[in-house]
């Protein structure tokens, strides 16, 4: 029976045991922390967006780096064959706006549980323990060295040790060690699906206020790095919401890279002379108003004393006085509300990492690694993330059975 060591119980590494015990191997998972599943249960703030109930074109076009290293593997268990092995552990599955799957009870323990107790039923068997460094000899890795001195042998190693995303669960980029360790290179790796510190006061001001249809478009020396339309939200540092999290995805950490410049159209469906005619109206009703208190029904309530002192228009001149210059400048401003954008939020509100071990030195039929032909590599570990929506998950579930299978099979998936 072929003996096989997973490190790390993460979606990724549960999944990869799985499979590989379902296949006749004898399967240890080396978990640092006291259970297997603690980022997954924090997941979908507490529900698990365990995948999207998507073509495999739109989950493809999800995927924000290396899409095509994925291929094979959203082949070989795609969104709808996720969906079929959870319903098969007795997990009851719902779809949301979005193509968004989650478990019917809306408890991402009850996907972490049903995977713990599919572990137990296999026969797999839970190590607690931190993996200090592969040992390597002859292309082979011989053994796992764990930090407390104990030393583990086996026929195969499943690496799905996590990124550096919610580092207090235990995905703390100790993974990229033992990667490198085996000879692998680590791309560099930054927070992604993150908020996004703005400068100035004016996100404190807003906090808590939340866009709804708004177009969200960041730019970099004029030229457009992201643009969409959704919802977006303040934070007391900067913004949120899922216009921004995407954002995140596509802008660049370190040297000449920050800041960015970002625009909010408050009023996507509005071309600048249908605002106009709009404000016009509005005015008309509220003449004998103060500027300041002419903007109630064209925008929230928090966003409208920074909206006047942005406008450079006074407060406290009359509707009826404000001229078509003034009107324009606030034109321009409803359809370009400007923020700069300065640095990632930490990554402890980091929903996944950007970049990891480069795909160019693993197989993406099987996950195994060309360093070390004994080693497979899954999940976050990799240099591979999505957009929000359960993309990220599907990217775990789907590198996590490749590896299983083909670590128990010791050929081609």
């Amino acid at each position: 029976m072929k003996q096989i060591i997973v490190i790390g119980g993460g979606p990724a590494g549960m999944m990869a045991a799985c499979t590989a015990a379902s296949a006749g191997a004898a399967v240890a998972l080396l978990e640092r922390n006291a259970f297997c599943g603690v980022k997954l249960n924090i997941t979908g703030k507490g529900r698990c967006n365990l995948t999207n109930h998507c073509s495999r074109e739109e989950l493809m076009s999800n995927i924000v780096t290396n899409g095509k290293f994925l291929y094979s593997a959203f082949a070989a268990m795609g969104p709808q064959d996720v969906m079929a092995y959870f319903n098969s552990l007795g997990i009851p599955l719902k779809t949301e706006r979005g193509n968004r799957v989650f478990p019917e009870s809306d408890r991402a323990k009850d996907i972490s549980g049903a995977l713990r107790t599919q572990m137990h039923r296999l026969g797999v068997k839970v190590i607690q323990g931190f993996a200090q460094e592969f040992l390597v000899s002859e292309g082979q890795i011989t053994a796992v060295l764990l930090q407390d001195g104990r030393k583990l042998t086996a026929d195969a190693f499943i690496l799905a040790a996590g990124g550096r995303s919610y580092p207090r669960t235990g995905s703390d980029g100790s993974g990229y060690r033992l990667a490198r360790s085996a000879g692998h290179t680590v791309t560099r790796v930054k927070p992604s699906l993150v908020p996004l510190i703005a400068e100035g006061d004016i996100p404190a001001r807003m906090e808590g206020l939340s866009l709804r249809n708004v177009t969200f478009t960041v730019k970099k020396d004029g030229k457009t790095v992201f643009s969409d339309f959704g919802e977006m939200l303040f934070t007391e540092r900067g913004v949120s919401g899922p216009l921004v999290l995407s954002a995140s995805a596509h802008l660049s950490s370190g040297k000449h890279t920050f800041p960015y410049q970002a625009e909010i159209d408050l009023k996507p469906a509005l071309d600048a002379d249908t605002l106009d005619k709009r404000l016009l109206r509005d005015f008309s009703q509220t003449q004998n108003r103060d500027f300041s208190n002419s903007l109630s029904g064209l925008l929230p309530a928090k966003l409208i004393p920074v909206a006047v002192e942005l406008s450079g228009i006074d407060g406290t001149q009359k509707v009826n006085s404000v001229t078509r210059a003034q009107r324009e400048r606030l034109c321009r401003l409803l359809k370009a509300f400007p923020l700069t954008l300065t640095e990632f939020a930490s990554w402890d509100e980091a929903i996944v990492t950007s970049g990891g071990v480069s795909v160019k030195e693993v197989d993406p039929k099987t996950m195994r690694s060309k360093k070390a032909e004994n080693l497979y590599l899954a999940g976050e570990i990799l240099d591979v993330d999505a957009y929000t929506g359960g993309f990220n998950l599907q990217i775990a579930w789907s590198t996590g059975f490749c590896a299983g299978q083909a670590a128990a099979k010791g050929e081609e998936v």
